[in-house]
């Protein structure tokens, strides 16, 4: 055979090795650390059909790093009467500056003005400025939430649709609704889409009430599907969520709860801010740490990177805490 038909052969059969690897399966979940009463078992077990492929192109460079500092620090699931914990997280918001996240179910229990002025404003009103809320459950316990955005007023966001943005440094914090649609088509998803378009960082994180995976006992959301699969196309990095009421931080991962360590977004659940704990009743996939104490996330927003510490408002000092790029 004549020399230069043997080269191409060998250099197609290279091709097809490359091919084949780069489109092998994904990696397994990562065992963590053991928890009481938690049994590992998939969440996802059929998933829906893949969305088609929206919306980045391809051929755009990746946008610049950016620069300066920002620091974020809050919790969720805050505004329990009577609950010792609610004090305590204030106390340590109140040592840390930057802005303040609030990641729904301020107004226990029924979301009521009432609620908000007689269990969350006692301890958190005097943040009021420095905050940046989205709606949970309890809010909507009211008719279109109106307690809720009469509340907050300009920290809820524009238009009392409970979704909008903002610029942490060089981030884009996306603040979302998880109570209303933000399927695919829906108001809040072609919105979403149309901000990761116009306003490309390197850096991009998004905040809702219900945990996309979760080890707590309310269970995955998984309408929250099509909503993961566009921030991981644009290349998003962290999720942060309350709802469940513990603490919980899970390695990169994919819409089909898949470990996904190049394209994945991290999910910090951070349930912590007031209301009774709760213990966990599995093991998600790719969860890395769990824990029930009361507490507040601080995240270091830098050029590129971020910095997490959850600090446990029992003893002061951190709990959790490291730091990766993003993608």
């Amino acid at each position: 055979m004549p020399l230069f038909v043997r080269l191409i052969g060998a250099a197609l059969a290279t091709v097809s090795l490359v091919w084949a690897a780069a489109c092998g399966g994904g990696g397994g979940a990562p065992v963590g650390p053991s928890v009481p009463t938690a049994t590992e078992r998939p969440i996802a077990t059929t998933p829906p059909e893949r969305p088609a492929e929206p919306t980045p192109s391809p051929e755009q460079p990746p946008p610049p790093i950016g620069t300066g500092t920002a620091t974020m620090v809050g919790a969720g699931d805050v505004g329990e009467c009577g609950s010792p914990g609610t004090g305590q997280t204030a106390r340590l918001v109140e040592g840390i500056g930057g802005d303040v996240f609030l990641l729904g179910d301020m107004g226990y229990p029924s979301g009521r003005m009432d609620d908000f002025k007689r269990c969350f404003d006692p301890d958190y009103g005097r943040f009021r400025g420095r905050w940046r809320s989205v709606p949970g459950n309890h809010e909507y316990d009211v008719a279109s939430a109106s307690p809720y955005y009469d509340y907050f007023g300009a920290g809820a966001g524009p238009n009392r649709n409970g979704y909008y943005s903002f610029r942490a440094a060089s981030w884009l914090v996306l603040m979302l609704n998880s109570n209303i649609p933000a399927a695919r088509g829906s108001a809040q998803f072609e919105w979403v889409a149309n901000e990761l378009r116009s306003q490309r960082t390197r850096c991009t994180m998004a905040m809702w009430h219900h945990p996309f995976a979760t080890s707590g006992p309310n269970g995955p959301s998984n309408f929250m599907r099509d909503m993961w699969q566009l921030l991981a196309d644009f290349d998003a990095d962290v999720v942060v969520s309350g709802h469940d009421h513990l603490y919980e931080r899970f390695a990169p991962f994919d819409r089909d709860y898949r470990l996904d360590l190049t394209s994945g977004l991290r999910q910090f659940t951070v349930g912590t801010g007031g209301g009774a704990l709760y213990r966990p009743s599995t093991r998600a996939p790719n969860s890395e740490v769990i824990l029930s104490r009361f507490g507040v996330l601080k995240l270091v927003l830098e050029p590129g990177f971020y910095e997490w510490d959850f600090i446990d408002a029992g003893t002061k000092a951190s709990a959790d805490r490291g730091q990766a790029a993003c993608h």
